[in-house]
C-alpha cells in the first residue's frame, strides 16, 4: 500500500462479488485503487455535511 493508508473494502468480499457477477479474477491492486475513491466520496460528503451544519455523515451527503 502506498502512503499508509489502510484498505478501506474488504477484499475477500470484493474478490467474491467481481468473480460471481462477471466471472473475473480481481487482482490485488484493485483493493488499493478502489479505497482510494472511497476515501475521495467520503471526503466529498464530508464536506457537505459541514456545509449543512452537521456532524453527522449522512446517506444524502454521498450524491
Amino acid at each position: 500500500m502506498s502512503e499508509g493508508k489502510e484498505v478501506l473494502v474488504v477484499v475477500s468480499k470484493l474478490k467474491k462479488f467481481i468473480k460471481a457477477e462477471t466471472g473475473m479474477n480481481t487482482s490485488n491492486g484493485v483493493a488499493e485503487v478502489l479505497s482510494s475513491k472511497v476515501r475521495g466520496l467520503c471526503q466529498d460528503a464530508v464536506e457537505r455535511a459541514k456545509a449543512d451544519g452537521r456532524k453527522t455523515l449522512m446517506d444524502r451527503d454521498f450524491q
